[in-house]
């Protein structure tokens, strides 16, 4: 019998045109997904079944009448509780945030999401504000992963990652200012694509500046694709955003890499893995090499930027505290506290010295995609560790940052970054392929983490807490 929770959006679209599926059979599913799993890992914070179901009849009614709305009508999909969702509460994990609302705006990505009739089942976890690399918060616990509840599910798109995982939805839409759907995707054996900045447009803006990206958290890279395909285009809410593309992110999504010039960094030259996630990006690299792409493994030269990305990140995290009053670090996550009083004590000077690192380390990877059509890492140094911790034991800081050097890099550059899913470790944990790309170059990012996908079956596993 067919797992309706594990076909991708392709497949169900397919479904729903021939009519041996509908779009409520695969939202009740979904929904069913939800109240069996969820209760173990806390991947959502708000559910609306009954809007899902009423959104899920009226795409069955496009369908039948050969109305569809596109590839995303009819498709379960949960959002990030970052972004602005009309009728429902964003509450960013923070007990700063008062539920009353009203509520009465669409972020962008939100917008397009509704636009091509996709079935919106709830909010995912986040911890406070998006600040770290780990889910959990004050306001609403700790998101478990879906190879192993007592292991964190990464973040701070960590409720997305679960929910993709477990099947709780098809598609879900995150952020990412320092890796925030990448780190997730590799603990949890799913995909995430963090676009060049300004594909996707957001409203209101982060706090984070232009570090932060919004990018399509899937099960595949067609379903990377096709979902990026719904979320790009002008808003002009949004200052930077790049103008609507005009062709389709699936064009030449399985052309293959043969001929391409990808450079292999296991470490960029700064980071330290652990064997088996060596082992297993080296393999995939291989399997990049098989397919005809001409490898050199080579680091793209230049330092570790945690430094300043610590002063950008921080200011932001002081600019999101300071319209809650004076009395906010009261009620926020310690952590948090802490990178709010950092952020206070960073002067216009530092902010500077940290943007001109930023611009020089554009520059230099601009100048490396002179000579490589793409990069590739590992996502993370490291698998999963336990639920509810900052940094696993043994971190040389508590900082998250101090064991996600291969993520934070690209969104002081604003490239595309794509994770995929490379394998299981011994331990029957994910390890995730990092391929990143110069700016605008998303569709070949795609293309490569396609060509590896189709190669291998990592991405068809069903974790753990779903199987059993």
């Amino acid at each position: 019998m067919t797992d309706l929770t594990r076909l991708p959006a392709h497949e169900l679209t397919a479904c729903y045109a021939d009519g041996s599926l509908s779009p409520v059979e695969v939202t009740q599913a979904a929904l069913a997904a939800i109240d069996r799993l969820d209760g173990l890992v806390n991947a959502f914070v708000l559910v609306d079944g009954d809007g899902a179901l009423a959104q899920a009849k009226q795409s069955e009614v496009r369908w039948r009448a050969g109305e569809s709305l596109g590839a995303g009508d009819g498709v379960p999909t949960s959002i990030k509780d970052i972004f602005l969702t009309r009728g429902w509460p964003t509450l960013r994990g923070s007990n700063l945030i008062e539920e009353a609302g009203p509520w009465p705006d669409d972020a962008p990505c939100v917008a397009r999401l509704r636009s091509v009739g996709a079935v919106l089942l709830g909010k995912t976890t986040t911890p406070e504000f998006a600040w770290k690399g780990v889910t959990d918060s004050l306001r609403f616990g700790a998101t478990g992963n879906p190879w192993d509840a007592g292991l964190t599910s990464g973040g701070s798109s960590g409720g997305s990652a679960t929910a993709v995982g477990l099947g709780m939805g098809t598609w879900s839409v995150g952020t990412d200012g320092g890796g925030s759907v990448r780190i997730p995707a590799a603990f949890t054996g799913t995909v995430a694509l963090k676009p060049t900045y300004g594909l996707v447009p957001m409203f209101p803006a982060s706090p984070f500046g232009t570090l932060a990206h919004a990018g399509p958290m899937t099960r595949t890279v067609t379903d990377a694709a096709a979902m990026l395909d719904v979320l790009v285009g002008f808003d002009d809410r949004d200052w930077s955003a790049m103008p609507t593309p005009t062709t389709s992110f699936l064009d030449g999504l399985d052309d293959g890499v043969r001929g391409l010039r990808i450079a292999f960094s296991p470490d960029l030259g700064f980071g330290r893995n652990d064997a088996e996630v060596e082992r297993l990006v080296r393999r995939a690299v291989d399997v990049l090499a098989g397919l005809g792409a001409e490898v050199d493994e080579v680091d793209p030269g230049f330092a570790d930027p945690v430094e300043a990305f610590h002063v950008l990140w921080f200011t932001g995290a002081a600019k999101v505290a300071e319209s809650y009053g004076p009395d906010a670090l009261e009620d926020v996550d310690p952590g948090l506290r802490r990178a709010v009083e950092l952020g206070r004590t960073t002067s216009g000077s530092e902010y500077l010295d940290a943007t001109a690192v930023r611009m020089d380390l554009g520059r230099r990877m601009g100048h490396f995609h002179r000579t490589y059509d793409l990069l590739v890492t590992p996502t993370l140094p490291i698998t999963a560790f336990g639920v509810g911790m900052d940094a696993p034991p043994g971190s040389p800081s508590n900082d998250w940052t101090s064991w996600s050097s291969y993520a934070y890099p690209f969104n002081m550059t604003q490239q595309p970054a794509l994770s995929v899913p490379c394998g299981l470790t011994d331990a029957g944990l994910p390890v995730g392929l990092q391929v990143v790309g110069p700016r605008h170059a998303d569709a070949t990012v795609l293309r490569a983490g396609r060509a590896y996908e189709s190669t291998t079956s990592w991405g068809s596993l069903v974790p753990t807490l779903a199987a059993n």
